[in-house]
């Protein structure tokens, strides 16, 4: 199973990013997708979780901000940020897993999203 995240970046704080996560060597379709984050100093947090069947869970922190989608067809996994802070700051990296709670069955390297004040 390969994970490549892409479209993070600096932006400014109120501003939006797209982030994407591209997956194969996997059934796409049946696997549960999430998105962490780790800021500098910080343990690796979650951040959203979509089922295979669509059931979304988010962080406290990110909840009416960010929107996780997933994509089967093109096997790719998103997350909608909007109204980004500053306190968002950190490496976001999208995991695959058998089930919600499960086994992990990849990680992706990670992308860097900062936004400043």
């Amino acid at each position: 199973v390969v994970l490549v995240e892409s479209g993070g970046g600096l932006v400014q704080a109120g501003e939006s990013l797209r982030l994407s996560c591209a997956a194969s060597g996997v059934v796409f379709s049946i696997v549960t997708m999430s998105w962490y984050r780790q800021a500098l100093g910080k343990e690796r947090e979650l951040v959203a979780t979509i089922s295979n069947s669509g059931d979304t869970d988010y962080a406290n922190s990110v909840k009416g901000r960010f929107t996780i989608s997933r994509d089967s067809a093109k096997r790719t996994l998103y997350l909608q940020m909007s109204s980004l802070k500053p306190e968002d700051t950190a490496i976001y990296y999208c995991a695959a897993q058998n089930r919600p709670g499960g086994k992990f069955l990849s990680w992706g390297q990670g992308t860097q999203v900062t936004v400043s004040s």
